[in-house]
């Protein structure tokens, strides 16, 4: 039976008692975050435990001053994407459910008269419209037409359909702007958080890979004391 001294640890930080693969010692940090964490808690020990809520929490810290010292005042953006780092949340979400569920009744309507008004149905149709239009009023005598030649009447429907079918446009035009401002912000986000993590990814690979081989080179000098230590025995002998 396992000693649950040896399968359990108190985190340093927070004195939360929690299973080891739930933390990591501090020497195994990487060299930056070690060092932010010792310059904050300048009392811990080398082979302190740490818990992984605790660590997030220290690593969003120490990303945050790190943004602030490379561009100055943080946006809400990195606030948030910070926060998410902390947090150990995602930030990737679909913008188009989002709109599309806060859309109210007359931003649905401009979206569908924007939509058929682009389109060729609307070109084919209303031109067959107004050929339809034309040839009525001019095959008819000018006292039976109802809106004989140069069709006045025609006129003024179509200045009125323009005059509406624009501002209709312009208004799902600027919802859809609306939509690709937050697409960016949500894509910034998400980017940002990848650049992040990729950036302490390399840190972390980089670290290990010098311990290893400071290991190896450890191993090394063992293996050649041995040797040595071998040599001289069997000229002794």
């Amino acid at each position: 039976m396992k000693n649950s001294s040896s399968t359990h640890h108190t985190c340093a930080l927070t004195g939360r008692h929690l299973p080891a693969r739930e933390g990591m010692q501090l020497n195994m940090l990487g060299p930056a975050l070690a060092a932010h964490i010792h310059q904050h808690h300048p009392e811990l020990a080398e082979d302190a435990w740490i818990s992984r809520e605790a660590l997030s929490r220290e690593r969003a810290h120490y990303i945050a001053e790190t943004l602030k010292a490379e561009r100055g005042d943080l946006s809400q953006i990195e606030h948030d994407v910070i926060d998410s780092l902390a947090a150990n949340e995602t930030l990737a979400q679909n913008v188009e459910v989002e709109f599309d569920r806060k859309r109210s009744v007359g931003e649905q309507a401009a979206d569908l008269i924007a939509t058929f008004g682009g389109s060729w149905t609307f070109i084919l149709s209303f031109t067959v419209f107004i050929i339809i239009w034309m040839t009525i009023n001019a095959w008819q005598a000018s006292e039976q037409a109802f809106d004989p030649y140069p069709f006045i009447l025609l006129n003024l429907v179509l200045s009125c359909i323009a005059a509406l079918q624009a501002p209709i446009i312009m208004m799902s035009q600027k919802r859809q702007e609306a939509k690709d401002r937050a697409r960016s912000e949500n894509d910034y986000r998400v980017n940002l958080k990848a650049e992040l993590e990729i950036r302490h990814l390399h840190e972390k690979i980089d670290h290990m890979l010098t311990r290893q081989w400071e290991r190896l080179a450890e191993i090394q000098a063992i293996q050649i004391e041995l040797m040595e230590d071998l040599a001289e025995r069997q000229r002794k002998g």
